[in-house]
Parts: structure tokens; C-alpha cells; sequence
């Protein structure tokens, strides 16, 4: 039997018994019939979409040169090899994906978000779900082994000075720039994002706790992911400009770390930049090295994906319409991650559409070592796990990106130093540029793909920022550094629009038809192909294809 039949027989196999055991669990009940597992058991014999891992901006049209493809896909940096700069010329999809899956988009859902008044939508929003999939979850461990993630941050309990949980899990917040379109709060991304890193981590040498420790290895981290040039390892020459070069890091101790981490030729016990990562981590975590662009093993990132509340100053709801988790269980080598973007072109280069191993109550592994599982909202406003189908929807930006760094975006993207531990908040944060860009980010994408979002349907946007047709380039440089303004003038709603967006996708929600996207765009959708014909997007031919695209930032 070939090697990739029996692979996935196996999975097959694996997630039938896994299906069995969450049927006797749903039988069994809980105390008000909430089992967060029993939809994804439920619907596990379904095929679904194999090719659900291509996202829905994938099928923007692309029409008089819009390009917001540029954003995802560019020349591979470090570890990353993959140049897939080429899918802003051709789509590169297989028969099976020509016709677009997502037609939710495709559907004006005004009509049904004026039905639902500002009232009731916020009183939804302020609800917490949360706290009760913590306790569901739980439970049914209690009852049988869940060998999934079972959320353990206590969001109640809040959060520091210093971004660390209250609650001692040791996760910590991460205040990060939001990548372009989508996940703008305009358009109705809008979500935080925690780090944990193993307990070796948060440890000295002798395995007692140390902050001083977990701080100076979370600031190797942040150097090692988040600097736009891998910085040089400790043997190898600092850069020539030392007090500029580098990352900028919240105060740590170089004595804990042994190593001149500024490149100023001394040992000193709080140093605010890095220059050189030392060879391996510090503490309990000597053993592990530091690897430049690469997480380590047992990182774990938590993600929400929160409704809009317009009096909240970060406008992020206490309700939650998705919840993604995602932990490094292997570290492959160079040469794994080299032959593993081999393997990926080589499938499609097949048309064979990719295959994650894993099912829904474990999450679904990349072939780089992450394990991605998430909570989606069921009708009643639950969060509940994601079916087999709605998982691979995750693994298409999480999977071979060209601008993906280890396959991650957030912490890239994080303001540095101090100011970026700390919980989601985009005030007072400048529209700075990509690395390697002259001009700030949000400016650039506006100008590539000729709207606010990937469609051009963010009707606010447009008027906002392109009256009479033509993008006012001043007052977006506004929010630039050493302008007037921030990100929050430049990617958040109107309080109208913000409600609008929530009403929209509760319209979703009540429907439970998240095959078909969760995304929503209000209005007509003219930016958005239903099926795609050709091979040509057409911008090639207008010479707007973009090499530059960069998940690293020049703070």
C-alpha cells in the first residue's frame, strides 16, 4: 500500500474511533446539554472540502490591477524558502477549487443585520462564552480523556503590569500590528493573542520559578522571530552599527544570559537591545538552542477572534466567535523544513490537494511541527469545536505561506520591547512600514489593492480615504510616524459599521453554515469571483505584481 494511502487510512481509521468515543460522551450529557465536541463528531463521516485551506480572499477579483495578494505572497526569507510570488500572477488552483466555496460572501447580509436592533446585539456581545467552554471542557475530562486543548488562561483574573497572566499559567499577552485587510477591525478581525513557552522556560538553572529567567527567554524570542535580518549567533560578528542595529527588548539581564546581548563588549544587568542571540536559551532552558525565525518546541500561542464593542477603548467584545490554539510539537530541522516545502509543491504541482494529519479533538499538524485546533460559535452562541472541514479552513495561512514567519504572524509583528507585552491595544500605534519599505504599510496596501479590503467592498473605507475615487494619500499618512493620528484612525470602524459587522455574523452564526466562510462584507459583492476561469489573474499583464510583501516591520 502506498505510503500517503496508508497515511491517510490510518487517519481515517483514528477518527472513526475518535468519533465513537465523543458520541458516548454527547449521549451521557451534561448538565445543560453542552458537549463542545458533539457538532465535530457529528458531522466526522462528512468529506467536506478538501480544498478548504484556500482562503476566501484567494477569490478576490483582482480586476484594473487590485492587488492584495502581495500581502501573503512573496519571496521566501530564512528558514522559509517558499517564493509563491508567482500565485499573484496565475491561480494555482485544481479543478475541484475553480468554483468559489465561500458564498457567504457572495450573500448582502444588511437585510438581516437590520433586523437585530443595537440593543440586542450589544447585550450579545457583552456575554461572556469563554468562561463557559472552560467549564464544559472540564467536565467532560472529568468524564473520559480529552486528549485536546482544554483552554486554561483564566481571562477573569486579567492581567499584570508586565502583560503576565494573572492566574500563573504563564502565558503572556502580545500587543502586535494587525496584519493588512482582513484582519483589520474595519473589516471584522479584530482579536488578542497570548504566548506560553514551556516550564523549562520559566525556570532558572536549579527548576526554581523565575520571572527574571522567563522574561530574558521571552525577549530571545521576540529577537529571534521578530527581527527583519536574522540577528548573528553568539561566536559569529555583531553587526559593524550595534547600538542600532537590532531588536529593541523589554530590560533583561545579560548576566542570566552570559552573553554581551547589546554587543557593547560588557556583561550588564539590564540591557533594552539585542544584537547577537546567545547559542541556546537561559535557565531551565540551557539545553535548547535559539533558533533564528523558528520557535521552539512546546511554544504555544492562544488566539481570539472577538465581535466588535464600540465602547470598549480596544474594541474587543467579551464574546468570542473563534478561539485558536496552536502548539510547536516537533522542531524539524533545516533540511525537514526544507524537504517539507518540496513536498508541498510537489503535491500541488499533482493536484492533489494538502493532507494534514490529525482530527478535531487534537488539532490538525502542519508539516513544520504546529498543532492548530479551534472553537467556533454554534447557534446558541457556544463556542464548540470546529469539525474536521473547518479546521483545514486554518491550515491554509498557517500551512506554506511565502510570508509566514515559522508559519506564525503575530509575533513578527509585535511593538517592541515593553510596550508590546501587554493585552491588545491599538492606540498610540503608528502605521509604520514593512521592512525594507520607504513608505508606512497601511498606505502601501491601500494603494495596491485599491480599497480598504481585498473585495473593495469596505464602503467606509472608500469614502474615508478615497473621495471622489482617488486615495488622499495625505490624510492617511497621518497615522504615520510622527503624525497626528494612529492605527485606530486609520482601521477601526464607525460605531454604525461596528454594529452592522456584528449583526452580520450573527446572521452566520444562527445559520451554522461556516463551510460556506466566515467571513462577512456588507453590501453587494462585486469584488469577489464565483468561479474562476482562466489562469491569468491579470497582474502580471498590468505589471502590479509585488516582490516586497513582509511580515516584519520597520518599528
Amino acid at each position: 500500500m502506498p505510503a500517503r494511502r496508508e497515511r491517510l487510512l490510518s487517519a481515517s481509521l483514528a477518527l472513526a474511533a475518535t468519533s465513537a468515543l465523543v458520541a458516548a460522551a454527547a449521549r451521557c450529557g451534561g448538565g445543560d446539554g453542552y458537549d463542545p465536541l458533539a457538532v465535530a463528531a457529528a458531522r466526522a463521516a462528512l468529506p467536506g472540502n478538501p480544498e478548504a485551506s484556500i482562503p476566501p480572499v484567494c477569490y478576490a477579483a483582482t480586476a484594473g490591477g487590485a492587488n492584495g495578494c502581495w500581502t501573503c505572497h512573496t519571496t521566501g526569507f530564512g528558514p522559509n524558502t517558499l517564493a509563491d510570488f508567482d500565485l499573484q500572477r496565475t491561480y494555482s488552483f485544481s479543478d475541484a477549487a475553480r468554483k468559489n466555496p465561500w458564498t457567504n460572501l457572495l450573500e448582502d447580509l444588511s437585510a438581516a443585520a437590520a433586523r437585530t436592533s443595537d440593543a440586542e446585539i450589544l447585550e450579545y456581545i457583552r456575554q461572556d462564552n469563554y468562561a463557559p467552554l472552560r467549564k464544559a471542557l472540564r467536565a467532560l475530562s472529568a468524564r473520559r480523556d480529552y486528549p485536546g486543548y482544554a483552554p486554561d488562561l483564566d481571562l477573569a483574573a486579567g492581567f499584570d503590569e508586565e502583560g503576565f497572566a494573572r492566574d500563573g499559567s504563564g502565558f503572556r499577552a502580545v500587543r502586535y500590528k494587525p496584519f493588512p485587510g482582513s484582519f483589520w477591525p474595519t473589516n471584522g478581525g479584530a482579536g488578542d493573542v497570548f504566548l506560553r513557552l514551556p516550564a523549562a522556560f520559566r525556570e532558572d538553572a536549579s527548576g526554581a520559578p523565575s520571572r527574571e529567567v522567563y522574561k530574558l527567554n521571552l525577549a530571545l524570542l521576540e529577537a529571534a522571530i521578530a527581527s527583519p535580518s536574522p540577528l548573528p549567533r553568539e561566536g559569529e560578528p555583531a553587526p559593524a552599527a550595534a547600538p542600532a542595529a537590532g531588536r529593541e527588548v523589554e530590560p533583561v539581564s545579560e548576566l542570566l544570559a552570559g552573553v554581551d546581548l547589546d554587543g557593547d563588549g560588557a556583561l550588564e544587568p539590564a540591557v533594552t537591545r539585542v544584537v547577537r542571540l546567545p547559542a541556546r536559551y537561559a535557565g531551565g532552558a540551557a539545553g535548547v538552542p535559539v533558533r533564528p525565525w523558528i520557535y521552539p518546541r512546546g511554544a504555544e500561542l492562544l488566539h481570539s477572534v472577538r465581535y466588535l464593542d464600540p465602547d470598549q477603548p480596544a474594541l474587543l467584545a467579551a464574546r468570542m466567535k473563534e478561539l485558536r490554539y496552536a502548539r510547536k510539537v516537533d522542531e524539524p530541522d533545516d533540511w525537514a523544513i526544507a524537504r517539507a516545502y518540496e513536498r508541498e509543491a510537489e503535491e500541488k504541482d499533482e493536484g492533489r490537494p494538502p493532507f494534514h494529519p490529525g482530527g478535531p479533538e487534537v488539532g490538525l499538524r502542519n508539516a513544520f511541527g504546529w498543532q492548530i485546533q479551534a472553537f467556533i460559535e454554534d447557534e446558541q452562541g457556544r463556542l464548540r469545536l470546529q469539525t474536521a472541514e473547518e479546521h483545514r479552513a486554518c491550515m491554509g495561512c498557517h500551512g506554506a505561506v511565502g510570508v509566514t514567519v515559522d508559519h506564525t504572524f503575530s509575533l513578527a509583528r509585535k511593538v517592541p520591547g515593553a510596550a508590546g507585552w501587554r493585552h491588545q491595544d491599538l492606540r498610540g500605534m503608528p502605521d509604520v512600514p514593512q521592512a525594507g519599505h520607504a513608505e508606512p504599510e497601511v498606505l502601501t496596501y491601500l494603494r495596491r489593492a485599491g480599497g480598504g479590503d481585498d473585495y473593495r467592498a469596505n464602503a467606509e473605507m472608500l469614502a474615508r480615504f478615497f473621495p471622489g475615487g482617488a486615495l488622499d494619500e495625505a490624510a492617511v499618512r497621518r497615522a504615520a510616524p510622527g503624525g497626528d493620528r494612529d492605527l485606530v484612525y486609520l482601521v477601526a470602524p464607525s460605531r454604525e459599521r461596528a454594529l452592522l459587522l456584528d449583526k452580520a455574523y450573527r446572521a452566520l452564526v444562527l445559520a451554522q453554515r461556516f463551510e460556506a466562510g466566515r467571513d462577512v462584507v456588507l453590501g453587494p459583492a462585486t469584488g469577489i469571483l464565483r468561479v474562476v476561469e482562466g489562469e491569468s489573474t491579470g497582474l502580471g499583464e498590468a505589471e502590479r505584481v509585488y516582490l516586497d510583501g513582509r511580515l516584519h516591520l520597520a518599528w
